[in-house]
């Protein structure tokens, strides 16, 4: 996304009058929310992963999420199985990837499965919610595999125009990144050293998530989409692509109301309504960690609205606290509107829009996306 250098001048001034603390939770900001690390949309044995759930909340361990959130194709084989909730530090939850007569969708919070293609995608985000679910497309701008469609056919989704649309998984790690090898020595160069091509979600998936967002609330997550494909050799894993390497790459941070309070179906609806509600972030752990990134909105009457929430518009000043001094970016509507290198900001808006934001910092040799928030909603 371009620089907006030229607008940095009000939010740098005001940065001199206002100092933020960054710490970790709970932040300086609202009061009571507390953020946990989700891998999403992964795949184990259940379907065509490789990974036992067992194996999966190891490598969750390993690489310091606090929560899997699983979606094997057209089953909750895991759940009936009794996986779902915590395993030591790790709380897992199994959701379901639904394959309608178009795209995949993500569900969870879902007692049951769906026939498999026989929904259309605007019939699956109504049967989620009737069974009190929340959803996103998955992987819904997929143009299918430029080496061939024999290797990756288009698997997107149309019906991104559609008001029963919750939410979309705006970066899918590695669907996004198979798609865009042109060769098979591209796709080699990823699986060896996947962090050498972590520059965030493609800049038209950014684009039409903002044309959404203009509209109408829609909820950004990003997912892994992992298989950890391979074969086992006398009961040893051999994988190009090892869960306990790409579960650490990206995350969906959940900012939850409460802290976890050690009741798995408890904890998961605190999660699921993170999720519904857009209280989320994606952070490149790969580059730092995410953890304390806090981004709100405080109004002239004293209301305080937080990421994915809506409000009327009016006289607001939007702030936003991080874990360490980065590149910053506020966006209204697709449009950069002020950017300062800070690891705190505040900037008074009186426009409708809907504003997220976007951190970078150097990594490997140049500037990467590090953070990016759903967006506060002023209508």
């Amino acid at each position: 996304m371009a620089s907006s250098r030229r607008a940095s001048a009000p939010i740098e001034s005001t940065l001199e009058a206002t100092s933020f603390e960054a710490a970790t939770p709970p932040t300086p900001g609202p009061p009571g929310l507390y953020d946990l690390a989700c891998a999403i949309h992964i795949h184990s044995t259940f379907s065509d992963g490789t990974a036992s759930v067992e194996e999966l909340c190891a490598s969750a361990r390993a690489t310091g999420r606090d929560a899997v959130l699983l979606t094997d194709h057209d089953t909750l084989a895991a759940r009936r199985a009794g996986f779902e909730g915590w395993h030591g530090s790790v709380l897992l939850g199994v959701g379901v990837e639904i394959s309608s007569r178009g795209g995949h969708y993500l569900a969870f919070g879902v007692d049951r499965e769906l026939p498999r293609k026989r929904l259309d995608e605007s019939e699956v985000p109504v049967v989620v919610r009737e069974q009190g679910g929340v959803g996103f497309a998955a992987h819904p701008f997929s143009a299918g595999s430029q080496i061939s469609h024999r290797l990756g056919r288009p698997h997107g989704w149309t019906a991104l125009d559609d008001d029963g649309l919750a939410g979309i998984e705006l970066w899918s790690l590695t669907t996004d990144a198979a798609e865009a090898w042109r060769n098979p020595f591209e796709a080699i160069a990823y699986m060896r050293d996947p962090e050498r091509f972590l520059d965030g979600p493609p800049a038209h998936h950014l684009r039409a998530w903002d044309r959404l967002c203009a509209s109408r609330r829609v909820v950004a997550i990003g997912g892994l989409d992992a298989h950890q494909h391979g074969i086992r050799i006398g009961g040893r894993l051999f994988s190009p692509m090892p869960n306990e390497r790409y579960l650490g790459l990206l995350a969906t941070y959940v900012l939850c109301r409460r802290p976890p309070s050690g009741d798995g179906e408890a904890d998961l609806e605190e999660v699921y309504a993170c999720l519904r509600e857009g209280r989320c972030f994606l952070s490149v752990d790969a580059i730092a960690s995410g953890r304390g990134f806090r981004y709100w909105a405080e109004g002239s009457a004293g209301d305080v609205a937080v990421l994915g929430e809506q409000r009327p518009a009016g006289v607001w000043t939007l702030r936003a606290a991080l874990p360490r001094p980065a590149r910053v970016t506020l966006v209204r509507d697709g449009t950069p509107v002020a950017d300062a290198t800070t690891a705190a900001f505040e900037h008074p808006v009186d426009m409708p829009g809907a504003y997220r934001v976007e951190a970078r910092l150097p990594f490997r040799g140049r500037e990467r996306l590090w953070l990016l928030s759903n967006p506060i909603y002023l209508r």
